[in-house]
């Protein structure tokens, strides 16, 4: 039952939710504080299994508490039956501080990147003796490596993104020639929904001849001509996770400069792929692909890092980059997708989501490489 404006006291389950929130709670006594409100929506998530919005959360050791409104009532009963519900009818500090009423709480951290400082400051003025303390990354850090459950909804995301993107490559030349990069894009959405995505993980990049120098180009009215490249990167998000890929495809006769850059683009990626493993610094795979993309002379176009790591989030830690200070762990997910960009003739970047396993990496995306086979 829940009651509005009043927290439910239930025992916490034993499910996958709780097991992560009692990792959360070892490292919030690692922290030195008593509980936690967590009110970024894919830590919420992460935590409870809620997939509704505008809700925060409290945990401590042997309790969880969700706070929402009155529009998720039902949601909440269905998503996450196993901890304590409190609907507020009034502010979010007023309810917060409604929960944490006779708990032993002396030091309630928060992450400083999602609370707002009017929260924190309204919540202040609420807590009594209680005092707030920063604690950084808590849920993010847990979510980097994904347990079976996780592994299985991402590929799913991944099948779902690959099936639309063979289905729009089949209607060939003349399904793309003279259409716009707009519709395509939007094309390419609707089939990853018919195939059960629940959206898309951002917006599609779709990017025809030149436009593929521009890594985060938004597409707009051009329409596709035959002999030309064009880069797509796209993804399906399903059950809360995403996938993410790039391939360039050609409409018909492959551009000489365009062929010679996808071949050392691709090496990259090969190269970047075959020093992931555990223990590995993410820098250091970041310049393994790096020096493939340097030696063929197009260091000055590969101006952004090698990949980011992948999950509930479609940008989430760790980054493959130069200034990274993080090392691989099994389970982690990360894409890897160097690019060479020559403003005024196009792009290339390759793209795939790989599993880093106990002892290297396995590529969990299975759309070939092969530059022929981009051939429409």
């Amino acid at each position: 039952m829940i009651r509005q404006a009043k927290a439910v006291r239930k025992v916490a389950g034993k499910g996958v939710h709780a097991a992560r929130r009692g990792r959360a709670v070892r490292k919030l006594r690692a922290a030195k504080v008593d509980a936690m409100l967590v009110t970024k929506p894919v830590d919420v998530g992460y935590l409870t299994g809620f997939t509704g919005q505008d809700s925060s959360l409290l945990v401590g050791s042997g309790w969880a508490c969700l706070v929402t409104d009155g529009r998720f009532t039902e949601q909440v009963a269905k998503d996450c039956p196993d901890i304590e519900c409190c609907v507020r009818t009034g502010p979010m500090e007023a309810a917060l501080a409604g929960v944490l009423k006779g708990r032993r709480v002396r030091k309630l951290g928060f992450d400083p990147k999602h609370v707002t400082v009017k929260l924190r400051n309204d919540l202040a003025g609420k807590l009594g003796g209680r005092k707030l303390v920063e604690v950084s990354e808590v849920v993010s850090s847990l979510r980097q490596a994904k347990d079976d459950g996780e592994l299985r909804i991402m590929r799913r995301a991944i099948r779902i993104a690959e099936k639309a993107f063979k289905e729009l490559c089949g209607l060939g030349p003349k399904g793309w020639v003279g259409r716009t990069e707009r519709d395509l894009a939007a094309e390419l959405g609707y089939r990853m929904r018919q195939a059960g995505a629940d959206g898309l993980s951002f917006p599609t990049i779709l990017a025809a001849g030149a436009h593929g120098s521009m890594p985060h180009y938004s597409p707009g009215s051009a329409r596709v001509k035959a002999g030309q490249a064009v880069l797509i990167d796209w993804g399906a998000r399903a059950g809360g996770y995403c996938s993410d890929l790039t391939r360039v495809v050609f409409t018909g006769t492959i551009p000489a400069k365009l062929r010679e850059i996808y071949e050392v683009v691709r090496l990259a990626q090969e190269a970047g792929i075959a020093a992931i493993r555990p223990g590995v610094g993410c820098k250091a795979v970041d310049k393994a692909a790096r020096e493939v993309i340097v030696k063929a002379g197009y260091g000055g176009q590969f101006g952004h890092g090698l990949g980011h790591g992948l999950g509930r989030e479609v940008h989430e830690a760790p980054g493959l980059g130069k200034l990274s200070t993080v090392r691989l762990k099994s389970g982690m997910v990360v894409t890897v997708e160097p690019g060479i960009y020559l403003p005024g003739i196009g792009g290339v970047r390759i793209e795939d989501d790989v599993l880093v396993t106990a002892g290297s990496a396995r590529r969990l995306s299975g759309l070939p490489r092969d530059i022929d086979a981009m051939r429409l």
